[in-house]
């Protein structure tokens, strides 16, 4: 087969295209020869360059940006709660430039994302406490003055402009407090804009939902958190807006959902449930177990999976819009570092999720406490069962677990107690007693499905959160296979550190108990007619690419990791371990770059990396 690069862009070697690297430089902007605009065949990252801020494990890279009239990227640094500012003129060898700082907005104010258009850098600040109302601000991106400011909800997360620039939106998630005592309600702040001005700030909020609670847990929405109305529950995670600027779709993570948006009216029109993945249908597996020497990838009657997406973004087929979560996981954990949580008062957090070992144990809850049984599980009974007609494949019987609780099967799985128990018609649990009798005077509870922390995957909906695609579980069937090689020179075994945690060396299986690789960032490209979906694995690392040009039947491009290294411990070998946790992912289009070529550009927060890919585009 004779492949090529397309015409305009850099010449892939063929050493290259057997999986070696090549660094890339910049050239003057005026010596570039503007790309021919062809579809490609298929794509494939190479490396460029990075920079490093040399700290590990404090989020020194979190979300970048690029500002293609400065050759600028503007990346989070959430370690020193600002943003660095990095000169990416010369692409192999990005250098520092300067720190932006938010300490003029509020005292202990703190950056959580950036966000550019047309030579505007918009940063969300997050106040101090962070259920106080937070900032955006918006600054000139070549003179850093600041040229706008309001005030938003609490804890704004991330922020983006509509795709024409009359809007800017704001997440706001409202998380609560350690002790879940203060938990502001989150919100969409929709802010109009005229050039760099603000013309108008409003507040979408869920508050019109506060009286449909019911129908929308019915219909799968998750509203859980302690004495929360529909509107203090809500907690907007990111935002992605149609092409033409008049919707908005909102990740609801926590709460397993989308939100729709009116840009015009900033309404929250829809609240839209994602339903639940069924780990027992072929095609669905997971490895359940970190306590495994092998790869076990196998499907779980019973089981089911949250989609809990993070990061999202959009794209238009035929006119109509598509949205495409990368379904990270993520359970509610407030006062876990409170002993007075553990052993047992409630007023102190509130923690949702458990091994099912300790959940299940036919001891019951007792045993636990002072250690991980969260109060609130501990106030609503005594112990807990397994249907045995649902999870007998596994060994339980009435009143047993039998084998489903032993660590090479769904023992070690970290799952969320408060989803799946049996229940009465007014919501609260059927009980049942240590025989697995269903009793009144019982005090255990009967889980007839068991509910798991996100989807290891990434997927497409269309307008209404119905699903059109899911990558099922072919993200830990690749990692697991021979075709899968890590390293930027695509020579490790991917299977040989499955699973692997990026906060420690020779992790194999680790994350296998818990969300696995962790699908987080995602970004869209579109090159000539087709449109590419750039996802990062939080865990495992790397990233994934995918054709999703056509939306039921996105296909599979590349996998390219850069970590260096598996076995070294992180902490001490920071320089040698390579590129650790992506976070943020940006797509650069070849015209706006340096060189040239189209770029991505990915904030690794374990690592501290802020991380430069060439976007190969290849012709068969």
């Amino acid at each position: 087969m004779n492949r090529a690069m397309i015409p305009g862009l850099a010449v892939l070697t063929a050493t290259l295209l057997s999986g070696c690297l090549s660094s890339g430089s910049s050239s003057d902007s005026n010596d570039v020869t503007p790309p021919q605009v062809i579809t490609p065949e298929r794509i494939q990252l190479s490396l460029l360059g990075r920079y490093s801020a040399g700290e590990y494990d404090v989020s020194a890279a979190e979300i970048p940006v690029y500002d293609p009239e400065n050759r600028q990227i503007f990346v989070v640094n959430a370690r020193n709660g600002a943003v660095d500012i990095l000169d990416a003129s010369d692409l192999s060898s990005p250098a520092y430039l300067s720190t932006l700082t938010v300490d003029d907005v509020a005292a202990d104010a703190v950056v959580n994302s950036v966000a550019y258009f047309n030579g505007l850098l918009a940063v969300a600040i997050e106040a101090s406490p962070k259920t106080e109302p937070g900032y955006a601000a918006i600054y000139d991106a070549t003179t850093l003055e600041r040229l706008s400011l309001t005030e938003v909800g609490a804890q704004p997360d991330m922020l983006v402009f509509s795709p024409d620039g009359s809007h800017l939106l704001v997440a706001n998630e409202g998380e609560p407090s350690d002790d879940y005592q203060i938990d502001p309600e989150g919100s969409v702040t929709v802010i109009s804009l005229d050039g760099s001005s603000i013309s108008n700030v409003r507040t979408a909020d869920f508050s019109a939902f506060n009286g449909q609670r019911q129908a929308l847990q019915d219909a799968g929405v998750r509203i859980f958190g302690p004495n929360a109305s529909v509107a203090e529950d809500m907690e907007p995670e990111y935002i992605t807006v149609s092409a033409d600027s008049t919707t908005a779709w909102v990740a609801l993570q926590e709460n397993n959902a989308l939100a729709r948006l009116d840009v015009a009216s900033a309404t929250i029109t829809d609240i839209l449930p994602l339903g639940f993945k069924d780990h027992g249908l072929p095609g669905n597996g997971l490895a359940a177990s970190d306590d495994e020497d092998e790869i076990n990838i196998r499907t779980w009657p019973g089981l089911v999976g949250m989609y809990h997406p993070d990061s999202i973004s959009s794209y238009t087929v035929d006119g109509q819009t598509y949205i495409v979560t990368a379904n990270e996981g993520d359970a509610r954990a407030w006062g876990e570092d409170n002993q007075a949580y553990w052993d047992g008062d409630a007023s102190q957090g509130f923690v949702e999720e458990i091994r099912l070992k300790h959940l299940v144990h036919r001891n019951g809850f007792a045993r636990r406490v002072g250690d991980d049984m969260p109060a609130q599980l501990n106030q609503l009974a005594n112990g807990a069962l397994l249907n045995p007609d649902v999870f007998a494949y596994c060994g339980a019987s009435a009143g047993e677990p039998g084998d489903c609780r032993e660590d090479e099967m769904l023992g070690r799985l970290t799952v969320s107690w408060v989803d799946g128990y049996r229940k009465d018609a007014s919501g609260n649990p059927v009980l049942f007693d240590a025989s697995g009798t269903e009793n009144p005077a019982g005090d255990r509870l009967m889980y007839d499905q068991i509910f798991a922390f996100g989807g290891r995957s990434f997927a497409v909906w269309d307008e209404d959160g119905n699903l059109v695609w899911d990558s099922r579980d072919q993200i830990e069937q690749f990692i697991a296979s021979d075709e899968c090689m890590a390293g930027s020179e695509r020579s490790i075994p991917c299977k040989d550190f499955f699973n692997s945690n990026h906060s420690s060396g020779d992790s194999f299986g680790n994350r296998s108990d818990n969300k696995g690789p962790e699908p987080e960032g995602v970004a869209i490209a579109t090159l000539g007619e087709k449109t590419f979906a750039f996802i990062g694995l939080e865990r495992m690392g790397g990233i994934l690419v995918y054709d999703v040009s056509n939306p039921s039947a996105p296909t599979f491009m590349d996998y390219y990791n850069t970590r260096e290294n598996f076995i070294l411990d992180p902490e001490d070998n920071l320089a040698e371990v390579g590129d650790l946790g992506p976070e943020g992912l940006v797509f650069v289009d070849a015209a706006d770059s340096p060189n040239g070529e189209a770029l991505l550009i990915v904030g690794n927060e374990v690592s501290g990396t802020t991380v430069i890919y060439q976007v190969n585009q290849l012709v068969d």
